[in-house]
């Protein structure tokens, strides 16, 4: 395989991590929907959104998008615009380097999933 192809197969192996982590993303008194959305020109964006009971919606998503010779990694979490968790942006040369912090980043976003929506449903409770 060329370098070109290579690249692609880890992305899409990156991708089908990071939804397998997002896709594991459950709480039993919200209801939630997985995403992955392509980003022009040459982006992808996955993540889970969770619906409050207020309608209010918590996203949660890891981003990599390349510009150039460089690659950009996102990842946050954020509730109605709000952000409640930034991950700081890392932008690397080599496309193993970006997938690796893609990687990292899926599972820093998705750690505080349940803590941050119990939170978010008590606030609402005691309202």
């Amino acid at each position: 395989m060329d370098s070109a192809s290579l690249a692609a197969a880890g992305l899409l192996a990156a991708l089908g991590r990071a939804s397998e982590i997002f896709a594991e993303l459950r709480h039993p008194f919200v209801r939630s929907e997985r995403f992955t959305t392509f980003l022009p020109p040459a982006g992808v964006r996955v993540g889970a959104v969770f619906t409050l009971p207020d309608g209010r919606e918590v996203r949660f998503e890891v981003s990599i998008v390349t510009g150039g010779d460089v690659f950009h990694v996102d990842g946050g979490i954020d509730a109605e615009g709000e952000p409640l968790l930034e991950l700081p942006r890392k932008s690397v040369q080599a496309i193993q380097d970006g997938l690796a912090v893609f990687d990292d980043y899926a599972g820093e976003v998705a750690a505080p999933a349940v803590r941050l929506i119990d939170g978010l449903l008590e606030e609402l409770s005691d309202n």
